[in-house]
């Protein structure tokens, strides 16, 4: 049975795990390589996830099937300007082949409920192009995009 539940130290050996499998995943697509980089947790993966545990501005999260760890999530609180809340999803991954059974569903719906718990007026999250089960996914769940980031590379850019 599919389930979802608060993260704990116990569970960092498998988040890295799979974060690292996300981010082999995500580097497929434009922009992942950046999105590693520069969005994704910082390694070393147990220790920015420990962090994370440890703040109360922050939600991490594990699905479950038969109690086995096969995704997580993880959502962030950002403080606007206007001293407003924003919502972040930082990490929802779930094993390619757990997907369409509801975990993901589930933990997107929890981390939708801490949001709204620490009074977030919105939330964001991430799908890069071509990534269109990621972007579908959220749109399931949602989620509408609000903007669109262009993107020049310098380095391969003739003078």
């Amino acid at each position: 049975m599919e389930g979802c539940r608060s993260a704990t130290a116990e569970d960092l050996p498998r988040i890295a795990e799979l974060a690292r499998g996300h981010r082999v995943e995500v580097e497929q697509y434009r922009g992942g390589l950046l999105w590693r980089d520069r969005e994704a947790v910082a390694e070393p993966l147990e220790d920015s996830y420990g962090a994370l545990l440890d703040d109360a501005e922050a939600c991490v999260l594990v699905g479950t099937i038969d109690d086995v760890v096969i995704g997580f999530g993880v959502g962030t609180v950002d403080r606007l300007r206007t001293g407003q809340a924003l919502g972040v999803v930082r990490d929802l991954y779930v094993e390619p082949e757990a997907r369409e059974i509801g975990v993901g569903e589930e933990i997107a719906q929890r981390l939708i409920a801490f949001f709204r718990a620490a009074g977030c007026v919105a939330a964001d999250a991430w799908a890069l192009p071509g990534d269109r089960m990621t972007k579908n996914f959220f749109e399931d769940q949602g989620f509408v995009a609000r903007g669109i980031v262009v993107h020049r590379s310098l380095t391969d850019d003739p003078e």
